[in-house]
């Protein structure tokens, strides 16, 4: 059984734009819950309450429960609309869960060990081609995250979806390859010699070309 997080939030009245800045007035943010056939559902949410989740990993795959006093939808959050000058949440889209219906959902990939990757510690560059994998998932069983282990990765290796742990049973949306998630890159160029160590070689020669200075 997937962890469900639980945010309490108010019923709001009136949709359209003037009543989402009454809402942001109120020092709340406006949001609406659809999907699975229902009418939407408007509501008003505490702003530290989505800042708190936006900053924990893997909220795109998290499942939620919203409490509108004595009513609770289980439902994903789909999209969250940020100010473009204060990053202040604006709108948040939650997308209600159906019974039985599989979801697709992002979900994060954690990378581990990388300070034993022979790769890295040689210099080379961890390529991420995808922080996040979309997959169908049931909602009940919907996983935080998957876990990619560097810590045997050489230069030019890379890892696959074949090689992700906690992705059993999961199917991704790209079905047809195993599609990569991460490489070890080779160095871009080597690390350039000390300003000093080219100096020095230089500064011989010239003194040992320079004329001996006469006695008086």
């Amino acid at each position: 059984m997937a962890d469900i997080t639980t945010i309490e939030a108010e019923a709001r009245e009136r949709a359209g734009k003037g009543a989402a800045r009454a809402t942001r007035r109120q020092g709340k943010v406006p949001g609406v819950i659809y999907g699975a056939k229902a009418e939407p559902t408007l509501i008003a949410l505490d702003p530290k309450v989505v800042m708190r989740e936006m900053h924990k990993g893997g909220w795109r795959s998290r499942l939620y429960e919203v409490k509108v006093g004595a009513d609770a939808t289980r439902a994903l959050i789909r999209e969250v609309q940020f100010h473009p000058v204060t990053d202040q949440p604006e709108h948040v889209d939650f997308q209600r869960l159906a019974p039985g219906e599989k979801m697709r959902v992002a979900v994060t990939v954690l990378f581990h060990n990388e300070a034993t990757s022979p790769g890295l510690k040689r210099g080379g560059m961890l390529n991420v081609v995808r922080h996040a994998v979309e997959c169908y998932v049931d909602p009940d069983n919907a996983p935080a995250h998957f876990d990619a282990d560097l810590g045997e990765m050489d230069i030019n290796d890379n890892i696959r979806w074949s090689n992700l742990k906690g992705n059993e049973g999961i199917k991704a949306v790209i079905g047809d390859r195993d599609f990569v998630i991460a490489t070890v890159a080779a160095p871009t160029k080597m690390p350039d010699a000390p300003a000093e160590a080219a100096a020095a070689p230089a500064a011989a020669a010239k003194a040992a070309a320079k004329p001996a200075a006469k006695k008086k």
